[in-house]
């Protein structure tokens, strides 16, 4: 696993691509087990190189109710974004994940593991992993989150771009939320 890490730690298929060229940010170990898989780094992760380390991080470490120390801990979890570079800023926000990288690496690193859970935070993970099972949208397919236990569980992105979403939608902190967290203390402890 160490050598997979460092394989794409050092990748540069996606350089010619990316406006501040490549820096492959990933956390994880063989004894990870539970897989967080979100958008890309943004630009805060891709200068401190240690992911979710920005606003967005903060809210998902609430959302799943641990510390940052349990969070950052490769026992617990695995931090495998999408696309693993950052991809640049787009008209309303960071672009998409480059579409490389999933397919290149995630099997690879989940084959190394023992995983009881993955977590698809945001529409490019779910329709990734879920492909046609997935609902209509992505508000539909958060609230049928049970649908995808017990191998997956889905979040909306925990950005602060997203409050409106969370406004609109309390039911995702009132259930999905303490379901989440309930699940996540059953594993890592």
């Amino acid at each position: 696993m160490e050598k997979l890490i460092k394989q794409i730690r050092e990748c540069k298929v996606c350089e010619p691509h990316l406006p501040l060229g490549a820096n492959p940010i990933i956390s994880a170990s063989r004894k990870s087990k539970i897989a967080i898989i979100g958008q890309a780094p943004g630009i805060i992760v891709h200068d401190t190189k240690k992911p979710w380390n920005d606003r967005s991080g903060k809210q998902l470490r609430d959302w799943l109710g641990v510390s940052e120390d349990e969070f950052y801990s490769t026992d617990n979890f695995a931090l495998v974004p999408m696309g693993f570079c950052y991809p640049g800023k787009g008209k309303g926000g960071d672009l998409p994940p480059r579409k490389e990288c999933a397919p290149l690496w995630h099997d690879k690193v989940f084959d190394a593991m023992d995983l009881r859970l993955i977590l698809l935070i945001g529409i490019y993970s779910q329709k990734y992993y879920l492909g046609k099972e997935m609902k209509n949208n992505l508000t539909q397919t958060v609230k049928h989150y049970k649908e995808y236990l017990p191998n997956y569980f889905t979040t909306p992105h925990p950005s602060p771009r997203n409050l409106m979403w969370q406004r609109r939608n309390p039911w995702f902190m009132e259930d999905n939320v303490p379901h989440l967290q309930k699940l996540v203390r059953s594993i890592i402890d």
